[in-house]
């Protein structure tokens, strides 16, 4: 099956957290689910794989912590602290099996909504080549600039509106 990633835009962490166990992707008024301009993605985590797309754009070695992303859902203040406490969570909690909600950090959002459209496909094979798309085939390879072009796009619209970019994931 897989982890669902859907980056988005908010204008605060109020506004990107309402309704934390609601996909991004889906408005629903009637249970207060706001519409957001979302990308949705599947496998795309924020620090790995979306770290390494954030690298090639700046032209720096990727290593983890290049993109260092604050955690809004669940809690962090609410974490088990405990072995103990955390076996004592239902199973359904959101600690346990999400979803989880991470604001991104401005540099990456500036390093996505700067980079001219001409090098997109250079940044599209670079990020096809990584060990985490080793599974692809050349039948995928639209798929990584049609994503970078969405990604590009939606960095440059909270750019614009001075929000930030937030990732909702769920199994």
């Amino acid at each position: 099956m897989g982890i669902f990633y859907e980056y988005y835009r908010a204008a605060d962490r109020a506004a990107a957290a309402v309704q934390p166990e609601h996909s991004r992707v889906i408005a629903d008024a009637t249970r207060g689910v706001p519409e957001f301009d979302v990308v949705e993605t599947k496998w795309i985590d924020p620090e790995v794989i979306l770290g390494q797309l954030v690298a090639f754009a700046s032209e720096v070695d990727f290593s983890v912590g290049l993109v260092e992303t604050v955690d809004l859902y669940p809690p962090p203040e609410g974490a088990p602290r405990s072995a103990e406490e955390w076996d004592a969570l239902p199973e359904d909690s959101p600690y346990m099996e999400g979803p989880g909600i991470v604001e991104l950090p401005v540099h990456m959002r500036d390093v996505l909504a700067a980079v001219d459209d001409a090098r997109l496909p250079t940044l599209a094979e670079q990020w096809a080549a990584i060990e985490e798309f080793s599974n692809f085939t050349d039948d995928d390879a639209g798929y990584t600039l049609s994503l970078i072009t969405d990604l590009v796009g939606l960095a440059r619209r909270a750019g614009e509106n001075d929000q930030l970019l937030y990732c909702w994931m769920s199994l």
